[in-house]
């Protein structure tokens, strides 16, 4: 799965505070296209397979009475989809040896966010043209950027027109697939465009 795709994730468990807490959870994820899919049935959970196949299924091993792993991924055939458990109370731990993963309702967004992203890799990464390092302009741009500078504070730093820094901007949230300036400061931060102490002082 590649990492600019909305990824498709149907939540089975009965308790509508967990199904849409856990919905509410997964689309806060920072730098995840989430769309989420909340089932209450078993007859749901079918209908969702035959129109709106999911990438991962997290559902509660007592969904249904007793969700079949097994069956299910049976029935599902060639279809590539994650079996997250969804964990709420006790489960024998070699039930969950048959899922992909599992998450537990006391699992942090930092967990969560692990986890799904772990999912993600599972699949065989395609080569991707689009996946381009960003140049050394982009990368003054993005230390511009967290430093808390405006488009037009950029363009008289670097000499440039503001459309060229709007353009710039534009194709650095396409290569990296980030959106916000918390995430790009992250970003500067990983990569050492610039100091957590220069963050810090901002």
């Amino acid at each position: 799965m590649k990492s600019n795709e909305t990824i498709r994730i149907a939540i089975a468990e009965n308790s509508v505070i967990i199904r849409s807490g856990l919905a509410s959870a997964l689309k806060r994820l920072p730098n995840l296209k989430v769309q989420t899919i909340e089932l209450v049935s078993v007859e749901a959970l079918s209908d969702c397979l035959r129109s709106h196949c999911p990438d991962i299924l997290i559902v509660n091993p007592a969904f249904g009475d007793y969700f079949d792993v097994a069956r299910f991924r049976e029935e599902i055939g060639t279809k590539r989809i994650r079996v997250v458990a969804l964990v709420s109370s006790f489960i024998d731990a070699s039930l969950l040896s048959k899922y992909d993963d599992s998450i537990s309702i006391f699992d942090t967004l930092e967990v969560l966010g692990t986890k799904m992203n772990h999912l993600q890799d599972i699949s065989p990464v395609e080569p991707n043209d689009n996946q381009e390092v960003i140049s050394q302009r982009e990368k003054e741009i993005v230390v511009c950027v967290v430093k808390g500078m405006t488009n037009k504070e950029i363009a008289e730093k670097l000499f440039l027109s503001i459309h060229t820094v709007i353009t710039h901007r534009r194709n650095i949230s396409k290569k990296l697939q980030i959106h916000s300036a918390a995430g790009l400061t992250i970003y500067a931060i990983v990569n050492k465009l610039v100091e957590l102490s220069d963050v810090k002082d901002l």
